[in-house]
């Protein structure tokens, strides 16, 4: 009986990792579908293990055929473009202030970005919202 649940553990924890690679050659701000990954039998320390992870994500930079996808290499797509007008946000307790700023980055949502307020010109950092506007931190 020892002997027996000695021999199951063993092969629960022999079973290969699989890890996420490109199936193609997927450019730098492209969305990701399911036909642009497969799985390896081979084990990469950091890379992604499931690709529903990494499907509906967009690449932040070049992925190459058979390379292993890192969760830094994506990210959610982008919702505001470089140089893109963005209502800037402040809140401190009951306190708003809003001003239009200028994006200096792309970014997703959950990104912090660089952003001109446009008014006095100065440079804040901001994470952007689920719809697009700009909280100062």
């Amino acid at each position: 009986m020892i002997r027996l649940g000695l021999l199951l553990i063993l092969l629960a924890s022999a079973a290969p990792a699989e890890t996420v690679v490109a199936a193609r050659n997927i450019p730098a701000r492209s969305l990701i579908g399911p036909g642009d990954l497969l799985l390896t039998g081979a084990e990469t320390s950091g890379a992604l293990t499931d690709p529903a992870a990494a499907i509906g994500m967009e690449a932040r930079i070049t992925l190459y055929a058979g390379r292993p996808v890192r969760p830094g290499d994506i990210g959610p797509p982008a919702i505001v473009e470089r140089n893109q007008i963005v209502t800037l946000v402040f809140r401190s307790g009951g306190l708003q202030i809003t001003a239009e700023g200028r994006a200096l980055d792309r970014a997703g949502p959950g990104d912090v970005i660089r952003v001109m307020n446009l008014a006095s010109r100065s440079n804040v950092m901001a994470r952007i919202s689920e719809d697009g506007g700009a909280h100062v931190q």
